[in-house]
Order: structure tokens, then C-alpha cells, then sequence
């Protein structure tokens, strides 16, 4: 059976990652994909295991040789997905699920039109803004930052295959699982 490559997106603090989670915690044959990145590894990272640490020269190689799916800059760090990671990882037969941002998202669907997007929305621009005030982890400035990039986000949003709405966590993680076996069911 063929294999697919699922994207999953969505606005910083609807819960992709908690959702993410709950869904591979049921579903151990899926792999989360690994990114590269120009960050310093943080206390407890492994390299090729949370991500592939790359020097800013080695990603700009990348770059430069057309090697990335995807790649975005974030604070001054480079961030991307390595085409022929996927492609092995689809090859050796693994379910793979990569989450990232829908800037990314968009531009791995225009690299392999087969690969399913899904984008995890907030059940109101309201209840998103109560759960990023409600972390208490950010200033008034950087939280308004991230309400205008949800709109943004959104908006690109409808461009994705599925949508599903995190107002409950364990019915988002059901309709998760519903889309990702509808979809290779298909394959």
C-alpha cells in the first residue's frame, strides 16, 4: 500500500501539538517527521532524533541545491524539511506526519500535490485569543503579533484538505484519526 505524507497545521495555541500528541500516543506506526534547523540544540535535544542540527552555511547549501520541501526563518533560525528524508521515510513503507507551519504546509502541497493537509482550527478567534492570554507566558505585544498571524493563518487555511476544529480535545484527536484512515484507505 502506498504511503502518504499528512501535513498538520494550524494557529499557535489551538493545540495542533497536544492533538498531534494524543493521536500518535494511539497510532505508534506513525512517525513524526524530523526538521532541520540552525538552532543550538536545547538541554536534551538529539541530533536526528528532535531535529537535524545543520550550521547556517550547511541549510544555505540546502537552499541553494533545492534539497528542502520547505523551509522557513523564525527569530533569526533557519527551519525546513529535507526532500529526501520524506522520500526515504515513504519508501521504507513509515506513515510520517510532519507539523509545521501553513506557510510550509502550502509549500510542500506544491511540491507533492499528493500530500494531505490539515489544519487544526480554534472554535472561535475568541476562545484562541483566551487561550494565548491565558498561558501567561507572553507579553501584550508578542500575543497581538500572533492574533494578526492567525488571521493570516486562517485565511491560508482554506486552501488546506481537511480542517478540524480543537474544541474538544478527545473529539479532535477521533477526527484526526478519522481523516488520516479515510485518507489511506484511499492510497
Amino acid at each position: 500500500m502506498n504511503k502518504k505524507l499528512f501535513v498538520l497545521s494550524g494557529s499557535s495555541g489551538v493545540g495542533k501539538g497536544t492533538v498531534l500528541k494524543g493521536f500518535l500516543e494511539k497510532n505508534p506506526n506513525f512517525m513524526l517527521s524530523i526538521s532541520c534547523t540552525t538552532r543550538k540544540p536545547r538541554t536534551g535535544e538529539v541530533d536526528g532524533v528532535n531535529y537535524f542540527f545543520l550550521t547556517k552555511e550547511e541549510f544555505q547549501n540546502c537552499i541553494e541545491n533545492n534539497k528542502f520541501l520547505e523551509w522557513a526563518e523564525f527569530a533569526g533560525n533557519f527551519y525546513g524539511t529535507k526532500k529526501k528524508y520524506i522520500k526515504q521515510c515513504l519508501e521504507e513503507g513509515k506513515d510520517i506526519i510532519l507539523e509545521i507551519d501553513t506557510q510550509g504546509a502550502l509549500q510542500v502541497k506544491k511540491q507533492m500535490p499528493e500530500a494531505v493537509l490539515i489544519f487544526i482550527c480554534p472554535p472561535s478567534y475568541e476562545t484562541l485569543e483566551n487561550r494565548l492570554r491565558g498561558r501567561r507566558t507572553e507579553d501584550e505585544e508578542t500575543i497581538k503579533k500572533r492574533l494578526e498571524q492567525v488571521k493570516t493563518e486562517l485565511e491560508r487555511a482554506e486552501k488546506f484538505d481537511y480542517r478540524i476544529v480543537n474544541d474538544n480535545l478527545e473529539d479532535a484527536i477521533s477526527e484526526l484519526s478519522r481523516v488520516i484512515s479515510g485518507e489511506m484507505q484511499n492510497a
